[in-house]
Formats: structure tokens, C-alpha cells, sequence
């Protein structure tokens, strides 16, 4: 039976179909698909030279860039697994994810080839296997990018890739030890992307910004469904988000999608009138907000800046692909939720700690099942089976359903406090806290108490010019949250000090810990 086209493949049929149709881009270079395709199957076929063999794996180490799309591409031509790396980490951590995946190559940006020098002896590589891009010459040591591909045949790959052939090797953020790799299938690609396309409309005329980063699922995912049904992607190139230089892009760049985290459309939104408006974002018709919870104001504002566009919302993990999505006539009046299933996917299941179904308007651990589902974490069979009941699927997540059908999560299983016998979820206390008009963002955690075993502490950011005493705080959530869900104490600190992994997230671990060494702290 004919199986679903991998990205590879689908490549090739848009480079035979629309060949000089723009494909992929960056903010400095771009590539029709027919330029893109070649250049895919030159790094397809010179990473085949090296001697690595089907289902070897690729790691790679860049910013944002349009060589994401080459190497996403060349690697699922040749039957490689790419092992995409969060360019915020530092050598230890690259070595961990270089050795952990068995990697026999390494693809790095020159901006980042510092980190890889750290630990180069560790890593396991041949010299010949550490490919080198974005500077002119390649330093010693190093195999240049530009004269790998122009020595190798732009011909298809002779690799027989089928859809169930693993393509990913997806590290997730480690925020509660070492990352785990998350394998995922060519298939579970195509069906992530042909799901997005349905979910959101998507169709070749469309286009997408890309500034998550690239190494990451968010963009990833949605690179993948736009390319595979032949439009345009557009990567954000620029190492640090600039909220007008994106309106700009967004204005002249002919994207009618992209996908944010509540702090950029924050920061899109601290622009003043004068400088907003010079920026017709009437193209733009699609916005995703994800990674973190946004408040009604935010949405409300949202809108009225991209006032031609429907605003999506999702809800999903490395593993499991997307999991639910809200879409723009559900934004108001089911507002705190995350939506309901995504097509093609079975009844999630909210499941107590003896794996039982709660009933709706109960918490229960989020259980999801669809056919585009992780394939397993790469060494550790034990994780994969704690992951797995039959073929549904967890992350840890803790989740409510409405009567309506709507999912509204309420925390990571990991992050929930227990004061004094109680279940505390700390995103139902941040929900509280964050409507204070002086409150501009907010993360609760729970710190050692003598007393209660834990105590609700939160970590608060004030908007800009504004001032909130302790006490006042305090005393603001007595009206709004039962006796053990308040927080006992808090503190202020400053937009960048909370710790936050690549999409935006709060690392609640590390903030525990911080608050743990701070002098004073409770051991």
C-alpha cells in the first residue's frame, strides 16, 4: 500500500510542480524550490559520502537560519535523523546530546562553534564529520558547508526512506534532569503537517513566519506543514526578537501566519501608536499564541493590532504533536481554555492516579492519542513505557474537562505544590495574581515550610512605572483564592530574571532552586 510522502519527497514534487516559486527564506537569503530542492539533495548525498548509512544521526547547533530548511530537508532525503540542539545550551550540555544520540556528525553555525570547541574532544566525531557554515574561510579543523554541498551530486538520493522510518531526534528542555530524545517518524510528520493544514486552512498561497526557534517543535511543526503543501516559509533570522522589526516583517515579508508566545505580542504591544501603524498587517490573517496562558486583555488587544486575523491557540508537547487547538470563534467565550481535539485524534482522557476517568470539571492527568504520537524516547525503554498506557499518551500534564468538551489545563503534575495536605496548582494561583492591574507577569512554586511542608510563593514582574508593596499583594488574594492556595509570601524581581527555556516557558525547577540558595532561604 502506498504510504504518505515524506517532506523529502513532497520537496521534490513542489520543485517539479512550482519550481521557481519561493520556498524557503531567511531575512538575508532565499530559495525557490527548485534552488532549495537541489541544494537538499546536495547535503543529502555529501553527508551520504561520509560513509553514514540510513538512520545515522545529524546533529545540529545553529540560530535561526535558512540552512534549517536545507538540513531538515537533505536529512529526511537521505534517511537521516536530524538531532536539532538549543542553541542556548552551553558544552556540557551539547556533548550530553551529541553523545546520548549516538551522533556521527555535527552541522554548526560559526557563531555558536565555541560551545562545540569546549567539548570537541569529548564529542566522538571525526575531524571530517564537523561541518562548518556562516563565515568566510572556514577555520581550521572544520569541514566547510558551502564547498561539502558543491562537491556532491544535486541528483535524489538513492535511499529507499519509508514513512515509518525515524527522522527526529527531539531533546526535550530537561527542565527535571537530562533531556530525554523523543523519536519521531517520517509518518508522524506528514500527518502532523496534513492535521495543521486542515486545523488552520492552510493552502500554497499562504506564508509563514517563523520566529520560534527552529530547534525547536513549535517551528518545526509548522515549517513542516507549510512546506508540504508548497508555501512559503520564513525564517526570522535575527538572534534577538525586535517587536517593530517583526510588524515590519510581517508587513513586507507576505506572511499571512505566524506563531508566537504571550511575550512577544506583549512586547508588540508596548509599541507606541506612532510606531504600529506604519505597518499594514492586513495579510495577515492567521496568529498562533501557545507556550504560556495569555490573559484576556492581551488577546482582546491582539486582535485589534492584527485586525484582519483570527487568533489560534494549541495546546501540545514535543511528544505528542499538537493535543487540542482553540480557534478564533471560541476565544472569548471559552476563554483559559486550550480548546478541544485536533483532527484525527481519539477523546483525550483525564485520568486520576489509579487511572481512572474523573469526571468533567475534575483534574486528572492529560492522556492524548493521535496518529502522529512520538515513537518512544531514544535509550530508555522504561520512560517510554511510563509515557504509554496502550496507545495514549502523557507528558504530565494536568488538565480539566468542561461540559462543553473544552480542555483547560491546570498544571504540570511536576509543578503542583502540596501545602498542608492540599493539591495547589500553581497556573490557577498565577491566573489570580495576574489580573492585579500592577502585575505584568507572574510564576508560583512551592518553597519548604516548617509548618505546611510547602508554602505558595509567588515570583512577581511589575509592568513598567508601576509599584506593589508585598503586604498589598497579599492582601489583593485573600478575596480571590481559598485560604491554602494563597500565596504566603512573594517577590519582586525584573522581566529577564525568570528563568525561561526556548519557547518562553518559566523553568520552574530552576526558579525553585534560586529561591532555595537565595541567602535567608529555608534548606
Amino acid at each position: 500500500m502506498k504510504e504518505l510522502l515524506t517532506l523529502g519527497q513532497m520537496l521534490a514534487v513542489h520543485a517539479r510542480l512550482t519550481p521557481e516559486r519561493l520556498g524557503a527564506r531567511d531575512l538575508e537569503r532565499s530559495m525557490s524550490f527548485r534552488l532549495w530542492n537541489a541544494r537538499a539533495c546536495r547535503l543529502a548525498n555529501a553527508l551520504l559520502g561520509l560513509g553514514l548509512k540510513k538512520g545515522a544521526r545529524v546533529a545540529v547547533l545553529a540560530y535561526n537560519c535558512v540552512e534549517w530548511a536545507e538540513i531538515y530537508a537533505a536529512t529526511a532525503k537521505a534517511g537521516l535523523v536530524a538531532v536539532p540542539i538549543n542553541f542556548r545550551l552551553v558544552g556540557p550540555e551539547i556533548r550530553f546530546i551529541v553523545t546520548n544520540a549516538e551522533a556521527s556528525a555535527l552541522i554548526v553555525q560559526d557563531e555558536l562553534a565555541g560551545a562545540v570547541e569546549a567539548v570537541r574532544a569529548d564529542l566522538g566525531l571525526r575531524e571530517d564529520c564537523i561541518i562548518h557554515f556562516g563565515a568566510a574561510p572556514c577555520p581550521a579543523g572544520y569541514r566547510d558547508y558551502e564547498a561539502f554541498l558543491a562537491a556532491a551530486s544535486d541528483a535524489e538520493p538513492a535511499v529507499a526512506v519509508g514513512a515509518a522510518d525515524p527522522w527526529m531526534l527531539m531533546y526535550t528542555s530537561g527542565t527535571t534532569g537530562n533531556p530525554k530524545g523523543a523519536i519521531r517518524s517520517h509518518r508522524g510528520a506528514s500527518l502532523m503537517a496534513l492535521c495543521t493544514e486542515i486545523e488552520l486552512g492552510i493552502h500554497r498561497d499562504d506564508g509563514a513566519l517563523l520566529v520560534m526557534p527552529m530547534c525547536h517543535a513549535n517551528s518545526l511543526y509548522f515549517f513542516g506543514a507549510f512546506s508540504y503543501c508548497g508555501a512559503a516559509t520564513t525564517i526570522y533570522s535575527r538572534k534577538h526578537f525586535d517587536p517593530e522589526h517583526c510588524l515590519r516583517t510581517l508587513s513586507e515579508g507576505g506572511a499571512t501566519f505566524t506563531s508566537l508566545v504571550p511575550t512577544h505580542y506583549i512586547m508588540m504591544l508596548g509599541l507606541s501608536a506612532a510606531e504600529s501603524s506604519r505597518y499594514d498587517l492586513d495579510r495577515v490573517t492567521k496568529l498562533m499564541i501557545s507556550s504560556a496562558p495569555a490573559r484576556q486583555e492581551t488577546k482582546r488587544a491582539v486582535m485589534g493590532l492584527f485586525h484582519n486575523s483570527g487568533l489560534y491557540e494549541l495546546y501540545g508537547a514535543t511528544e505528542t504533536g499538537w493535543v487540542t487547538m482553540l480557534h478564533p470563534r471560541d476565544q472569548f467565550t471559552k476563554l483559559g481554555s486550550v480548546g478541544r481535539e485536533c483532527v484525527g485524534s481519539a477523546p483525550i482522557r483525564l485520568l486520576d492516579a489509579d487511572g481512572n476517568e474523573v469526571p468533567d470539571g475534575e483534574p486528572g492527568e492529560l492522556y492524548s492519542c493521535n496518529p502522529y504520537t512520538f515513537d518512544g524516547y531514544w535509550k530508555l525503554p522504561e520512560k517510554t513505557q511510563a509515557a504509554f498506557r496502550g496507545d495514549y499518551c502523557t507528558v504530565g500534564d494536568m488538565a480539566r474537562r468542561d461540559a462543553d468538551g473544552f480542555i483547560h489545563l491546570v498544571d504540570r503534575k511536576s509543578n503542583m505544590i502540596i501545602s498542608g495536605g492540599e493539591n495547589v496548582y500553581p497556573s490557577e494561583v498565577e491566573a489570580a495574581l495576574g489580573a492585579h492591574p500592577c502585575v505584568q507577569d507572574v510564576a508560583v512554586v512551592g518553597l519548604p515550610d516548617a509548618k505546611w511542608g510547602e508554602r505558595v510563593h509567588a515570583v512577581v514582574v511589575l509592568h513598567p512605572g508601576a509599584s506593589l508593596a508585598e503586604a498589598d499583594l497579599l492582601g489583593w488574594s485573600r478575596d480571590r483564592l481559598a485560604g491554602y492556595k494563597r500565596p504566603r509570601t512573594c517577590s519582586f524581581v525584573a522581566a529577564d530574571e525568570l528563568p525561561r527555556n526556548a519557547t518562553g516557558k518559566v523553568l520552574y525547577r530552576v526558579l525553585k532552586d534560586q529561591l532555595r540558595a537565595a541567602p535567608g532561604a529555608p534548606a
